[in-house]
């Protein structure tokens, strides 16, 4: 039994002030990496963003200085400079130093708002080594900065000014963002270019001022969502004309709905609740699909044969290929976390479930080729799905997916801990051999692959599945595929993809990405999959001055640092001319390696350039090939 004789009330820590966001930041932006780091940017223009939906901004100005700081400045009312009547300071010292200090806890100054809790600007204050507000309103500049989250003098005027609107500049806490405090512009346009769909009418503009050359972009749609839905099929053949598309209010809650399907098997689903991404969807997820499915299913047996007539579409068969877009706006949206990726209001569900059912059977009846086209779709996915399930039953039988039956070339490592455990995916025997000697045998399993595995970004599971290769690398992870995915099951929790470090070889790398991403993406979120940076080139300047190059910029930049010796160069062709010790010197060895981990931080972004690079469509393809062929090495 553990000493609690030394724990009295005297151990108990209070935190005060914004002293709790920077000691569980976790709790308020989520991880405190790249990711987090943008969220910081995407509170302050939600803000904005909130004062558009109430009718008093035209435009949101993004700005990343020279310095590394975030302004963001917009033409609203600015936040209230005048004295609270209750705390005694001023509304801007509220708003950026209390926790659950706001304007949006009655339906009074905001009908509809993203942020609901108060923390968004204190909590970038909290996490922020300076930051600046400056309000313009009253015909005054009022301005206050902040350490830390601490002001360092009261609200005070800065001087005069005719403008209207709140500026925020801050600047990240290397203290609190260890990994990096360089925000991604390219994280931050994606959020930019997605709000101006979200909200027609609304301009978002970008500056870039970090690199000798300003980098300009500026988002307005006035199509909203439907501009959005076509931007997301760009790349897509659609299969039906006509987007279904309907923008309603059922009692409280203004749902926006627009969705047309594509020849694709993935579906692309987004779902917003004011103005916020539901990565995890939510009740207006739910309220969608409840409606699309009942409408497809009673529409279904004007379109089949007496034969079919007791066919029942699953939701999985009716959102194959679709790309739809839901964005409700509630008042008091209920998300399940201040990083609300989560939609609770149960009102949402019903009311979205009601219009679409509405809408969309008299969309079908007054569409019948397109109805046409859409029953057909579903149909021929249900008859694909039952392929598939007899696929990854016919795999389960056999036993592998149950943790028996290894196919016989994966060489096993003697560890039964998944923790400790890990698999290289190599192409070819050779280089299967050498990794088979150099590796440690205790933690280190070998998975061999013969040839260029299968585009799977054009198969539906089944085809998948019929690969053998493919379907022997499934049953090696062990966690199986599909609807039969169990995490626990996971043998491996590094999963290492390594191919030659030449053209093939990252060409395999993409087509294995693409399985993974398309058909095992819980392996990524989980944070298993990485991808092996093995060398191109051995420099030898002595006899024991050897140094692997993993590229060509790399090869040129110590050649130049070392102008006055000759090298002795060996390229190696691919993993299999390696000898085995050079192999885990260089690749292997954990104590050496580097392993570069497989995330999505962008998932539209993602999606998009699999489309693109593995779809079937040859002109997007060859569109990116030509706007991007500056950027590209020739390895010959």
């Amino acid at each position: 039994m553990a000493d609690n004789q030394d724990y009295g009330a005297d151990k108990i820590q209070v935190l005060k002030g914004l002293e709790a966001v920077r000691v569980r930041p976790g709790m308020y932006i989520g991880p405190t990496d790249e990711n987090g780091l943008n969220h910081l940017v995407k509170e302050i223009v939600d803000n904005s963003i909130d004062e558009f939906l109430a009718g008093h901004v035209q435009r949101v100005d993004v700005e990343i200085l020279e310095d590394g700081s975030a302004l963001i400045k917009d033409d609203g009312r600015g936040i209230p400079a005048d004295i609270h009547p209750e705390e005694k300071v001023s509304g801007i010292q509220l708003a950026a130093t209390v926790l659950h200090a706001g304007g949006k806890f009655n339906n009074d100054n905001y009908k509809v708002s993203t942020g609901l809790h108060g923390v968004g600007l204190s909590v970038v204050n909290a996490l922020s080594e300076h930051m600046r507000i400056d309000v313009f309103q009253n015909g005054n500049n009022y301005m206050q900065e902040y350490k830390e989250g601490i002001p360092l003098a009261p609200v005070s005027i800065f001087g005069e000014s005719k403008s209207h609107g709140t500026w925020v500049k801050f600047k990240p806490d290397a203290k609190i963002f260890k990994e990096t405090i360089e925000f991604r512009a390219k994280s931050i346009l994606s959020k930019l270019r997605q709000s101006a769909y979200l909200n027609a009418g609304l301009t978002l503009s970008f500056l870039d001022l970090r690199s000798g050359q300003p980098e300009r972009y500026s988002f307005r749609f006035d199509g909203g969502i439907k501009s959005y839905l076509k931007h997301t099929n760009r790349s897509l053949k659609t299969v039906h004309p006509n987007v279904f598309y309907l923008n309603e209010r059922l009692d409280d809650v203004q749902v926006e709905v627009a969705f047309q399907y594509t020849d694709d098997i993935q579906s692309r689903e987004l779902y917003f609740g004011n103005n916020v991404l539901t990565r995890e969807g939510g009740t207006h997820q739910t309220g969608f699909r409840t409606g699309l499915t009942k409408v497809i299913n009673d529409y279904l047996p004007k379109l089949l044969t007496e034969k079919e007539k007791d066919m029942k579409l699953t939701g999985d068969d009716v959102r194959e290929g679709i790309t739809v877009i839901v964005a409700v706006k509630v008042v008091n949206a209920l998300f399940e976390n201040q990083t609300k990726t989560k939609l609770n209001n149960p009102e949402v569900s019903g009311a979205v479930r009601k219009l679409v059912e509405q809408k969309f059977a008299e969309f079908l009846a007054e569409n019948p080729n397109d109805a046409k086209q859409i029953i057909g779709k579903c149909v021929l996915a249900s008859r694909a799905r039952a392929a598939a399930k007899a696929a990854r039953e016919a795999v389960v039988r056999k036993g592998a997916l149950e943790g028996g039956g290894l196919p016989g070339k994966l060489a096993d490592c003697n560890t039964k801990d998944p923790a400790r455990s890990e698999i290289y995916i190599v192409e070819g025997d050779s280089a299967g051999g050498n990794a088979k000697q150099g590796r440690d045998r205790e933690t280190q399993a070998i998975f061999p692959l013969r040839g260029k595995p299968m585009n799977s970004e054009k198969y539906r599971l089944d085809k998948v599945l019929s690969n053998e290769e493919l379907s022997d690398l499934v049953k090696a992870v062990g966690a199986g595929i599909g609807d039969m995915f169990d995490a626990n099951k996971i043998r491996y929790h590094k999963i290492v993809l390594m191919a030659d470090a030449d053209v093939d070889g990252r060409h395999i790398t993409t087509l294995l990405l693409t399985m993974f991403y398309r058909h095992l993406p819980q392996i990524i979120e989980l944070g298993y999959l990485y991808v092996a940076q093995p060398p191109l080139f051995r420099v030898v300047f002595g006899v024991n001055d050897t140094t692997w190059v993993k590229n060509e910029q790399e090869l040129e930049t110590l050649l130049a640092s070392k102008k006055n010796q000759k090298p002795k160069i060996s390229r190696f062709k691919g993993l299999g001319e390696m000898n085995a010790e050079d192999l885990w010197e260089t690749t292997m060895d954990p104590n050496k390696r580097i392993l570069n981990k497989v995330t999505v931080s962008d998932v539209d972004e993602a999606d998009k350039m699999f489309q693109i690079l593995m779809g079937e469509e040859v002109a997007p393809r060859k569109r990116f090939i030509q706007a991007h062929s500056q950027e590209a090495k020739i390895d010959i």
